[in-house]
């Protein structure tokens, strides 16, 4: 999904800390007149807070087993099976089951663009895209790595992770996904 270059100009502007415009503005006047102002920065703290809200969720999985092809804290998690569950529980959206069908389902963005809430893949079993984690932030991810081992965070900078890191994609429509669950319902039309 591709950001309109206007609004992109106003989330910048909302997020900026810069001195106080002067009252007399005619741009921020007539944004604060039609209440844009307060939407923009109300899509942008949903936003925060969902992707919050899955690196909150995911965390409280630490230490449940990891279970080939598991899904549920009950049965255990895969590192696939794990972030459709994340994504399922917390957005709504539901991913692709395997880590190749959830790289290529979701936005290729650059390693400096990661946010939390956006998948990490890497090159574990010598194919691409054979393990998958959730970014939390801080350069580290939350994932269920290998069998014997439960769910955890690791940091990306750790040689092994940085020899098989394979790219980071972001998942569409989870920013929409959180917009409408938390967007106000629509009046009905007149008739």
């Amino acid at each position: 999904m591709r950001i309109p270059a206007f609004l992109v100009v106003l989330l910048f502007a909302a997020t900026v800390q810069a001195s106080p415009v002067p009252a007399g503005d005619d741009l921020d006047a007539a944004l604060a007149d039609k209440g844009l102002l307060a939407r923009i920065d109300q899509v942008r703290h949903t936003v925060g807070e969902k992707a919050s809200a899955l690196v909150f969720t995911a965390m409280g999985f630490l230490g449940a087993p990891y279970r080939r092809g598991g899904s549920t804290a009950e049965t255990g998690f895969d590192c696939s099976g794990f972030v459709k569950s994340m994504y399922e529980q917390t957005v709504g959206l539901v991913l692709p089951r395997k880590a190749s069908q959830q790289a290529a389902a979701t936005q290729r963005i650059e390693r400096a663009d990661l946010q939390p809430g956006d998948l990490v893949f890497f090159n574990t079993m010598r194919h691409a895209f054979s393990h998958v984690g959730i970014y939390i932030g801080e350069g580290k991810f939350i994932h269920s790595p290998k069998p014997g081992s439960e769910v955890r965070v690791e940091d990306m900078g750790l040689s092994y992770w940085k020899r098989r890191y394979d790219g980071a994609r972001r998942v569409p429509g989870a920013a929409e996904a959180t917009a409408a669950q938390t967007a106000p319902a629509a009046e009905p039309a007149a008739r």
